[in-house]
């Protein structure tokens, strides 16, 4: 029987295993290779805390799911997720130790506890006093003592001491280590010595611990890493006389008392440390229980200092202004000209934030509305909105309070905004708002005009600048008009309302796509050109991949760039043998969502903010834009080309997830190195 679907969870692995494959990229510059480490176990930290707790929870309910999850029982997915994390996070502590080694090469030395020279010896001991010593936490522990509550996430040393007195019982004790303090220390430069020196907060702490325990007369010390990770999936509390704020923040703090689904540990510890420890934390086998190396939050490496290396970063390359579009004059001018498109990071986000600026000003402009799903930590959008509502204006934010792991950052900005005068909407019952859009309505010659714009990322001036992008500045009639009813769905959400431009979730979008793909399919029975291409961040709804599998069998051409879970299997005969997946993981994170459609000539482009899942085109209000000014198409379809063609940073998606390079004898296309060649050229 031929397998349909790959798993979803399965595929998420495979992608961060790309993330894995640049770390180990000896064509990265090294301090990069680094922090793609600290990324892929920073994405292995959250799959844990949502994906595996999911399927936990699943188990333990005893539901049959064998069917959404791709013909895979429960029990059988957890025992294949341990398996390969423990196969990659392997490989990952491999990466990190050739890693360190290339550091030597380039004289920069990481040393451990053992070896400190005497020249930092003074240094350590007063760090360790005046900026590690107040920020530890210490806990003795024994087993009449109450374990305390381990923290999700954070790295904790697991210390076992051996009493000179051998009638005495081993002691044990946790120290847990703050995220306020820094990981990586840079020791002082030496005289005469060209090297820089490193040591992890890990290894200062083992350093002093016989200060931190000197009041005991042992015999034998150490310590081992362990490190946690809880179930982040929000509960929240249905009391009515509470607001939803208060209800998103309960849940946000209860996330910290979550059930462990992910233990991971020294494999060097003491088998009686191990057996202790483990026992107080209640870990059971249908926790993944990961042997690891001797640093665990190896997403610390995000933060790797850049010790003023610029040889061993990317170079910087500097975001470019759209062409013909300057950041003097009014902005709202220009796009009543024309459509305007920014592909961030390779154009500025400033023209977002100067859309907003020139809003919140404009006396002109009556009314903004916008919709905000993740929010920078310092945000100038929410400084702009506030402006506006302080100038006057009529500002509507529909902020999306479940935004996960965000959701406290967002009722921060959100009982800011509320205090300012903003008016807010908390979504809509049941349903996620994760559309991107922003419309506003200016008075010009006695009548109402719109001006707006949607995107396919967040309005987060931190993402926008490692996050690639597109976001359509527009005042074209038909599109904002029916932005404005996506708005009013949100306030009146029993109404029905209709859209002729515009594919909403939950509404129209999955319908209009159905509809397009089964156009092509009729091109494809008629002996016509049949093709469609999407670049997607995932691929996982089972009759979306039905269809297009009905339409390879039809004879349709359908290229596929995902750069993170799918669940199609192509290049399958009778199945999917029309169909073509790559996937493209570099410098920037791959993020924007096209669809584009032959249409017998007649090319139809969309950008949205949804994927091809279940959640996107059924649980969620996603906006699917249409392209209508040419000159805007071209560039999409040209930006899409040279993302196709790369053949450097793609890899073939095929039937194993087996994440080979795409390879051929073409001129080597690395995309986002020729996207931003695309746009400086026309400069």
């Amino acid at each position: 029987m031929i397998q349909k679907y790959f798993n979803r969870e399965l595929s998420w692995l495979r992608f961060n295993n790309r993330v894995l494959q640049e770390a180990a990229d000896v064509n990265v510059p090294l301090i990069e290779r680094l922090r793609f480490l600290g990324i892929f176990s920073n994405n292995l930290d959250e799959f844990f805390r949502v994906r595996y707790a999911t399927i936990q929870r699943i188990l333990r309910a005893g539901k049959n799911a064998t069917k959404s999850l791709g013909g895979i029982t429960a029990a059988e997915l957890l025992d294949k997720i341990t398996r390969e994390v423990i196969l990659d996070q392997t490989k990952s502590f491999e990466i990190l130790n050739q890693l360190e080694e290339e550091l030597r090469n380039e004289n920069i030395i990481v040393v451990d506890e053992t070896e400190i020279l005497p020249e930092h010896e003074d240094y350590i001991r007063s760090y360790f006093n005046n900026e590690v010593s107040p920020a530890l936490a210490t806990i003795m522990l024994n087993d009449h003592t109450e374990f305390p509550t381990l923290r999700d996430g954070l790295g904790y040393l697991a210390v076992r001491m051996v009493m000179k007195d051998k009638s005495l019982p081993v002691k044990y004790a946790l120290i847990e280590k703050p995220k306020s303090l820094n990981r990586f220390i840079e020791l002082p430069a030496l005289e005469n010595d060209d090297k820089q020196y490193i040591i992890l907060l890990d290894d200062l702490i083992r350093d002093r611990m016989h200060y931190i325990f000197n009041i005991f007369d042992y015999e034998h010390l150490e310590a081992h890493m362990i490190k946690v990770t809880l179930d982040a999936e929000l509960d929240i509390d249905i009391d009515l006389k509470k607001s939803l704020i208060e209800k998103i923040s309960r849940g946000v703090k209860d996330r910290k008392d979550g059930d462990p689904v992910r233990f991971v540990y020294d494999k060097s510890i003491h088998k009686d440390t191990l057996e202790f420890i483990m026992k107080k934390v209640e870990i059971d086998d249908t926790d993944s229980i990961i042997p690891g190396g001797r640093y665990h939050n190896r997403r610390d490496y995000l933060k790797f200092p850049s010790l003023g290396r610029k040889d061993l970063l990317y170079e910087k390359r500097i975001p470019l202004p759209i062409k013909g579009i300057s950041m003097r004059g009014s902005l709202l001018e220009m796009i009543s000209q024309r459509d305007i498109l920014q592909y961030a990071p390779y154009h500025t986000f400033s023209n977002t934030i100067k859309f907003l600026r020139e809003a919140a000003l404009d006396p002109k402009v009556q009314s903004v509305k916008i919709t905000i799903y993740r929010l920078a930590e310092v945000s100038q959008i929410a400084a702009s909105l506030i402006n506006a509502a302080k100038n006057g204006k009529e500002v509507t934010v529909s902020i999306e309070l479940q935004a996960r792991f965000d959701e406290q950052a967002n009722i921060n900005y959100a009982e800011l905004m509320q205090e300012e005068g903003v008016k807010l909407i908390f979504g809509v019952p049941g349903l996620k708002v994760h559309c991107k859009a922003c419309v506003i309505n200016r008075e010009e010659d006695g009548k109402l005009v719109r001006y707006g714009f949607i995107s396919t990322g967040n309005f987060n001036e931190a993402t926008a600048g490692i996050y690639t992008d597109y976001t359509l500045f527009t005042a074209n009639k038909k599109i904002l008009k029916e932005v404005d009813k996506v708005f009013d769905f949100f306030e009146v959400n029993y109404k029905l309302y209709r859209y002729k431009h515009l594919l909403v979730s939950p509404h129209t979008l999955r319908n209009g796509l159905e509809k397009k793909v089964r156009r092509e399919i009729a091109f494809a029975k008629a002996g016509k050109k049949a093709h469609l291409r999407m670049k997607l961040n995932s691929f996982s709804d089972f009759k979306m991949i039905d269809l297009f599998y009905e339409a390879s069998n039809a004879g349709v051409q359908i290229e596929l760039i995902v750069r993170g879970i799918c669940c199609l299997i192509p290049g399958v005969k009778g199945m999917s043998e029309n169909i073509t997946v790559i996937s493209i993981v570099d410098k920037y994170l791959e993020h924007p969502r096209v669809y584009q459609f032959h249409n017998d000539g007649a090319t139809e482009v969309y950008i949205s903010s949804a994927d091809m899942m279940g959640r996107n085109l059924d649980s969620r209000v996603e906006i699917a834009c249409p392209i209508y000014d040419e000159a805007v198409k071209k560039e999409i379809l040209e930006t899409l080309d040279i993302c196709w063609n790369d053949n450097v940073k793609a890899r073939e998606i095929c039937s194993n997830q087996a994440n080979l390079y795409v390879s051929n004898e073409n001129k080597p296309v690395r995309s986002q190195f020729a996207t931003y060649d695309y746009y400086k050229n026309q400069l």
